[in-house]
Formats: structure tokens, sequence, C-alpha cells
């Protein structure tokens, strides 16, 4: 049957004391036309729950209003005295439906009882709770927890028999907030609560890590929306009163109760925009599935600090200052080496555009940009794109943009991660004729449909566009464009502009192997030209200046009792984590056994211990209880393991006194927190070893004699030159702080006054820096003459333009040539020097090799500018032989690491198909549809035909002959 009308509900008001204590419940008696309640009874369940009520033929329609306040047109019903009777489907008393409500709540109890706090809603139940089942629900939940207390008010829930308590029930859970359960119920479709299970097992296994890591306080106003009201008072009163890793402890157990669909990705967002180091761990598309495991390498490790740019360089600083009228267009001061980097982009030829820090790229690209918008005929219009990696050069750039280009009558506008839940993408890109993004709002954007293709711009401009490899957005970007390109499209592409202060050389040894390199990344962005100043160096050199180079070999201490111990407390660690895969036998997992053979107080170290959480992360047993039971104590185990390495790392570059207080302060927090038994065992062990910790920190003959070099240098520097300004690079948040308070203590160095720059990925024990406070560090160190020296992390390396910096000292601090030429780029006063001081011989080394690397770079670069743009786009292909004749001649096994790459896949090896040779002939790919043979020349011998003369190629560029480009459209015909 077919309900048209929507019945009057009850509306219950308060009970008085008495009333309460009596036990009584009297329903409010609604007027003629006045308020009620939220109508009928809720509408008939969906298909995966379905109930069937005889003599129903389709299902109830859904209220028509929601909440009180309401009124329902044509109320229906029996009025006697004092009593309401309300019907139901088919004219039924109520009675009928609440019977079937309540064996539904029954059968639905367990997703109540994960989800519900119970004390939350308790004085919306007051009509139908006694005081006395109301004070049993919250002892339970002081006494049990609160999954007991919830199962405890459910019993009491399910006996009451007055009409009108299951309303009550949805009502009490829509006001306290609780959306996604009170839809659930509703409906008695759970789906959507059932679906946080995966990601809910995902943060129990990391609530370890969780509360170590994420500082609660930054992200819970961007999370507060999936917690209810009272949920959030409660973490701030926790954070307040316990401290924030027992904040974080309570924010993890509500979570875990958030009825909220979106939570997860709520959460990653938040994680995401604070820089938090759990963002990584944290895994929404696939929860717990698909978590890649694999090792970094020792560059990557070296480079793996948050980054944030400050490119803000004398050329256009003052257009972000400019107050004059919008009419008043002020010219730029354009120098003649700005004209040369930007001539083959203005050409209309897809460039990449290498130049120094410092230079003013910022301005090329403003140049570039403008030309390229005049060049459009009348009732034509050009669409620009920039993208920008990090938040604050996005933000810089976007700012930047805006002042000069809007005032020329183009109009700007930005989209970021920060920003793009709030924004509809395609009606930015398409009303406005420059946008700037972060790259993944592109790649979000082409991949569900929102952008239709890469043709909608005319021209993309990547910044910092060395990072155009592997998985990176920008190389998702390029996919995309390099599949419209070789897919046969008729839709223009964009021309495409890469800026970087360096190319690199990756892993090269040789000048081949560094053009190999950089070619590689010219096919990537599908570029024909390299842009370098070469005609105006002079000039280049006289704005940009190359600090003098000075290696300091530097000694450790000789004995380091307080690392001995640590080392000892490490050991006894990792034997309790080994000892529960000891249980486990075969089901092992590879990265978490490896426990032997591990260097303390290392970065190596901190990668393993990465590994190992990872790894976590798609552990699985058939027991589940068992599984999360030895996840979580892995995730605690390597947490402490993390702390003690971090002390070490501090022990061993600043004062010992730094490291243990870092250590204390780590532990008072694991208290004020839940501190399981776990915990416990791990905080009497160290306990147990402070006091012989205090006493050797304590100990002046266990001065760091690293301290007294770098003090050394400062005096000798700020004696020679009282006005030296100083950047000291560190590896870590951590180190910063330390040297910070030695500096500060030291009566030699205190003058210095000494200000941080970090960045802002957060720990409860390392608070990153929000963006305006960098801003403030950055001109106080500017403009405060105090302020003589700036201790800084990575973040600092790779964008900020100081011109007072005169002295660069690199404290244990080295990474591949890209940072170091980043880095060097930071001494931008005239006579500014670079020291690198480190104990170990091989890290000078390796800054040596890196700056034969650039070299290298430089004249790779030079070697590759002479090419003819012919031969250089042809080095950029690969070769196959198409054919089924071919494919007879070789056969196919799986590859030993199987690789996607946009709409490339690399399956397999390809082998000669006689037994009696199985030579490697190269890999097989798929394209698109296409399974292809991508064949090496140097596994063939390649004989001319009309002379039989046979010959060897180690290249593809040494084999001169007709190469037919590769046709998709062809091909599928």
């Amino acid at each position: 049957m077919k309900i048209t009308k929507q019945f009057p509900g009850v509306l219950w008001g308060p009970s008085g004391p008495a009333a309460r204590r009596a036990g009584q419940r009297r329903p409010q008696r609604g007027g003629s036309g006045g308020e009620v309640g939220r109508g009928a009874a809720p509408a008939a369940p969906r298909l995966q729950f379905r109930f069937s009520l005889s003599g129903c033929g389709s299902p109830a329609a859904p209220p028509s209003a929601r909440g009180f306040g309401k009124s329902l047109p044509d109320p229906v019903g029996f009025k006697g005295s004092g009593v309401r009777v309300r019907l139901g489907l088919a004219g039924r008393p109520a009675a009928v439906m609440t019977a079937e409500q309540r064996r539904n709540l029954h059968a639905f109890g367990d997703y109540v009882r994960k989800t519900l706090d119970p004390t939350h809603i308790l004085s919306y139940m007051a009509p139908w709770f006694r005081d006395d089942m109301v004070q049993y629900v919250q002892a339970e939940k002081n006494n049990k927890g609160t999954m007991e207390a919830a199962s405890l008010f459910l019993r009491y829930l399910l006996e009451l028999q007055e009409e009108g308590w299951f309303r009550g029930f949805l009502d009490a859970l829509d006001q306290a907030g609780y959306s996604g359960l009170y839809e659930a119920i509703e409906s008695w479709d759970f789906q959507k609560i059932e679906k946080l299970e995966e990601h809910r097992a995902l943060l129990r296994r990391l609530q370890p890590v969780f509360k170590t890591r994420v500082n609660p306080k930054d992200i819970l106003p961007d999370i507060s929306e999936c917690l209810i009201d009272q949920e959030c008072e409660e973490i701030i009163q926790v954070c307040s009163n316990k401290g924030l890793m027992a904040g974080a402890e309570k924010m993890v157990e509500c979570l875990l109760r958030s009825d909220k669909e979106n939570w997860p990705k709520t959460l990653k967002l938040a994680l995401e925009k604070e820089e938090s180091v759990f963002s990584e761990l944290w895994t929404v598309e696939q929860g717990a599935k698909g978590v890649e495991t694999k090792d970094l390498g020792d560059e990557e490790i070296e480079t793996s600090e948050i980054q944030i740019f400050y490119k803000e360089e004398p050329e256009y600083q003052n257009l972000s200052q400019n107050s004059s009228p919008p009419s008043e267009v002020a010219p730029l001061k354009i120098r003649n080496y700005q004209l040369e980097l930007a001539l083959p982009a203005k050409e209309g030829k897809n460039t990449i555009i290498c130049a120094p820090t410092g230079c003013g790229k910022t301005l090329v690209s403003l140049l570039i940009c403008e030309h390229h918008l005049k060049k459009f005929p009348q009732g034509r219009k050009g669409k620009v794109v920039f993208f920008a990696i990090h938040l604050p050069l996005y933000e810089q750039q976007k700012s930047v943009f805006s002042q000069y280009f809007e005032r020329r009558g183009y109009k700007v506008a930005g989209i970021s991660g920060a920003t793009s839940e709030n924004v509809v993408v395609d009606q930015i890109v398409e009303n406005n004729d420059i946008i700037i993004l972060t790259p993944q709002i592109l790649v979000n954007s082409l991949k569900d449909g929102t952008i239709p293709s890469l043709s909608v711009f005319t021209l993309m401009m990547f910044d910092e566009c060395h990072n155009t490899s592997k998985h990176h957005p920008y190389n998702m970007i390029m996919f995309n464009y390099l599949d419209q390109k070789l897919g046969g499209s008729s839709d223009p592409l964009p021309q495409v502009v890469g800026l970087t202060a360096s190319v690199g050389v990756g892993d090269a040894k040789n000048r081949d192997e560094a053009m190999e390199h950089i070619c590689k990344l010219c096919a990537s962005l599908d570029a024909s030209v390299i842009s370098t100043v070469k005609d105006n160096l002079q000039e280049l050199t006289e704005v940009v200046y190359k600090p003098e180079k000075n290696f300091r070999k530097v000694e450790s201490r000789t004995t380091d009792g307080f690392k001995c111990i640590i080392s000892q407390l490490m050991r006894e660690t990792e034997s309790l984590a080994k000892s529960i895969f000891d249980e486990l036998g075969a089901v092992t997992p590879e990265n978490l056994s490896r426990f032997q053979n591990r260097d303390f107080g290392t970065q190596k170290y901190e990668q393993w211990i990465i590994a190992v959480q990872k790894a976590c992360i798609v552990f699985q047993l058939p027991d589940k209880a068992e599984e999360s039971r030895i996840c979580k104590a892995l995730y605690l185990y390597t947490s402490h393991l993390r702390k003690y390495n971090d002390a070490l790392i501090i022990s061993e570059h600043a004062r010992m006194k730094d490291a243990l207080d870092y250590l204390k302060d780590f532990f008072n927090n694991v208290r004020a927190a839940g501190f399981d038994e776990t915990e416990q065992d791990l905080t009497r062990r160290f306990e147990e070893k402070l006091p012989e910790l205090e006493s050797v920190s304590m100990d002046p003959s266990n001065e760091n004699p690293k301290l007294k070099d770098l003090c050394f240098i400062l005096q000798e520097e700020y004696h020679l030159n009282p006005e030296t300004r100083t950047i000291l690079f560190v590896k870590t948040r951590a180190l910063v702080d330390a040297l910070k308070k030695w500096i500060e203590e030291n009566p030699k160095l205190s003058f210095l006054k000494p200000g941080i720059l970090t960045g802002r990925g957060k720990t409860t024990n390392n608070t990153g820096m929000t963006l305006p406070a960098q801003k403030c560090a950055l001109d106080a160190f500017r403009t405060n003459g105090d302020n003589k020296i700036l201790i800084a992390t990575s973040v600092a390396d790779e964008g900020i333009d100081i011109a007072q910096c005169n002295l660069v000292i690199l404290y244990e601090y080295v990474g591949n040539v890209i940072k170091m030429i980043q880095t060097r780029g930071r001494g931008r006063a005239k006579g500014s020097k670079c020291f690198l001081l480190t104990s170990n011989a091989d890290v000078i080394e390796k800054e040596k090799m890196n700056m034969y690397k650039e070299k290298m770079m430089n004249d790779s670069i030079l070697s590759l500018q002479a090419w003819d743009e012919a031969i250089f786009k042809e080095k950029e292909c690969h070769y196959t032989v198409v054919g089924n004749a071919f494919r007879e001649c070789f056969v196919c096994r799986s590859h030993p690491k199987p690789k996607i790459f946009g709409s490339f896949e690399k399956k397999a090896k390809i082998y000669c198909a006689r037994e009696d040779c199985s030579h490697d002939w190269g890999i097989c790919v798929k394209y698109k549809t296409f399974e292809i043979p991508v064949i090496k020349i140097e596994s063939f011998v390649v004989e001319d035909i009309a002379t039989r003369v046979q010959t060897l190629y180690a290249k593809w560029r040494d084999f001169n002959f007709e190469k037919i480009p590769f046709d998709a459209a062809e091909m599928s015909n």
C-alpha cells in the first residue's frame, strides 16, 4: 500500500523530579495545529535489512518533517482522556511497530555499543530513564568503560514499555550529534558505519604511534565536525590536565566511536594540513590494504625533512608591497640574463629553465606567462596553470601572480589541498586566466573527470620541476599529457615550462650517465630545450654569489657512557618486540624480523622503524584479536625505540643533558596517558637507568668536542666581522631546540640571541612552527640586529632568500646535489662563507662528490644544449618491434619489480625463446590496451642486409636507422 499522509508523533516533555521518582512517564499533549514530534514510524527497512510486514506492499514514505517545532498537516489519531494513540502502517496501533523496532534495535545492538557514549544522551532521555538508571549508566562508564555503559543503556532502553521511547531515543541521538547512528537506525541500514570498521581497525593498530606523533590540539579544529561537542571539550580538558599524549589517546578513543562516514578523510586532510609525520601511515583510500613498504635509500632519508619555500627574491619582493593604484602599473626591473632564460619558452618551446637559487626565476615565469597570454589573437584566450608543490610556496606565488596580473586586467585564482573542499574546481579553471595549483588538485580532477583533459590549458608551468619522477603528482600530470599526445588525440596540448635550480644527475657516475638522467627529466616534461644563462654570465655572478666552501673535520667523544646505557635499553626493547614474533614462526613479516646488525642513533635506524610500522599496517593473521594485539605492541615498542634513537642523535651532536631532558619529557607524557602494562614495563626499565644517566650527563668530562669546534668557528667569524649573519643547518627539529639552549646558556655565544626555523610537521613532544611563526622568525632575522643566528632544518634550504646572510654552517648536514646547491644559495652576501662541520670523513667525501656531480651536471647540460633539437627529441624515445613474427621469437617471465607509471605498466622481462639461449632482451610493458616489447639494443647484433656487415651498439642513439613513430590509433586499427 502507499502511504500518502504523515501521522503525527508524540511530543514528550521533561517530567518533574516527583514524576521521575514515581516512575511516571506522561506525554505532553499537543494542541490542534500545534507543535508535534517527528511524525510516524520510520521508513520501512531498506533492501539489505528488510523486515516484512504483512499487508504492506511498499515501504513507508520518509517523515516529511524533522525535529521539533514542525507542524504536520492533517493530524490523524484517536483522543481519549489523557491518552493519545498513534497510528502506524495500515492503520495499526503503534505497539506493533514498537515491537519491530525493539527487535531491530536488539539485532543491531553491536553497532550502538561500538558507537554510542550513552552519557552524552542521558539528559535527553530524562522522560524515560529514572535517576537511578542514569546513575548506573554513568557508574558503568567510570568503572568498566564506554562500551559496557552502552550495553547497560541498551538493556534499559529495550526494557522500556512506554509509548514514544523509540522516537525519543532517535531525537536524543540527533540532538547530541550522532547523525550517522541516527540515520542508520532510522532506516535500519548500517552500511556506512560498517564501512568505517576497516579504518577503525587501522587506527587501533596505529594508536601507539598516533599518541606519540600527533598533537591533538593542532588538528582538533579541523576534525571537530566528526566528533560530538562534548568529546571535543573532553579532549581539550585531558590535554590541559594530563598532557598532549593523553589528549591524543582520548582523541583516538573518540574517533574509534565516530559515526561520521567522512572522518577518515577528514583526519587525513587535517594531518596533511599540519604536515604531521603520522599522515604517511594514515592511508584513507584503501584503509589497511596496499600500503607500500619499500625501504628508503640513503639519499631519500637525508632529504626527508619537511621543506617549506620562501622565494622572496628582490626582483618581485616589491610586487606584494606595492600600494600604487591598479591604474599605475609599475614596470619590472628585468635583467638581461632573465630575458635569456625566458627566450626559448617565449618562442613556444617546451623548456626546462635551470638557474641558481636567488636569480629571480619567479620573475622569469611572470615574463613567460605575460608574453603567452598576449600572443593570442582577438577572440581567443590563453589559460595558464602554475604548479607549486608546497602550501607556503603556493600562497606566495598566488599572491605574486595576483598582484602582477590583476593590475593588467587578468583574472587569477588558486586552489590548494586546504581549500579544494570548498570550491568547484572546473568553475575556477573556466572563469580565470591564471590558476595557481598544488599539483595533486589537478591529478584528482583529471581522475574524476572534473577537468576533462589538459587541453583546457594553453601553458603549464612546473616550479621545482626536478621532482617530475616516479609517482610524484608532477609525473602523474605528465603521464596524462603523454597519453593524450601519443594516443592520437586531435585536441591541442598545452606548452610545458619547468623551473628548477638543479636538474640533478641521480646516481650517475660519469657524464654519459648524467646526460641520461637529464634526458629522462626532459622526456618526462616533453621538453626539447634546457635554458641556462650563457651569454650573460657576468651579470648573473654579480647577482648570485657563490660562497666559499670550507670543510672542517671535528672530533667526537672518545667514550660515550650515555650511548652505552641507551643502547642497552634499545636492545632490551628490541628483544621484547622480537619475542612476539618468535611465537609466530613462519608468518613473521620480512620487515619485522630484521632486528640484528642495526646502528643505533642513525637515520638508517629511523628508516627501519618506519618500515616496521608500515609493515604492521598490512600484517594479517587469521585471529584478528591476536593480530591487533601484536601490531599494537609493536607500535609501542617501535615508538619507544624511535625516541631512544632521537635521543642518541641529540647526544651525538649536542649535549647529553639535552638528550636526557628529551627522554624525560617523553616518559612524563607516557605516564599521563593510558599507561598500559607494556608502557609501565618500558617506563620502569628507563627509570631504573635514570640515576646512571643523570650522573653521566652531568659529568664535565663528557662535554661534546663538536660543540667546542662550533663555538670556536662562531667566535672567530664574529670577531672578524661583528655584523655577521649566520644560518646554522641541522638535521632534526629536536637538535634545533638543543642547540638553541646550548647557545643561550653558553656565555661566549649568548650574544647571538638565536632564532629558530623548523617545518610545520608536528609531534606531541616536538611542536613544529606555524606559517605565521615561520614568517615572524624570518622577519626577526632580517630586521632585528640582535638576532645574529638562525638555527634551521631543511625547511630553509630550498627557498629562503636572506641577502644579509653571509655565513652558512652545515652541522653534520649533507644531502644530494640538489640540496647542496639550494643550501649554498642561502649565503647571498658578498664574501660569504659556507662551513661543513662533521666528525665523519665519509660525509666530507659525500659533499665533495656532490660538488663533482654539480660540475658534471653543468657539463652535461652544455653537451645536451649542443645537440640539435631533433636529436634531443629522438634521445627521449623507447624502441619496440611490432608484428607477430617478432613475438614468436621471445618469451615473457614475470618482472621481479613490476611497476605502474600512469598508463604504462612494466609487467614482464622478455628473453630469447630458444631454450639454449634465454638471453635478456628487455621488458614487456602494457600501454593502454597494447602489450609492447621494449627492447635493449645491446642485446642484438645489427646486420646491414645489403653489405652483410654486423655491428654491436651499446646505445640506441648510436644506431642510425629509419624510425617510425608509434601511432596508437594506427595500431588499434
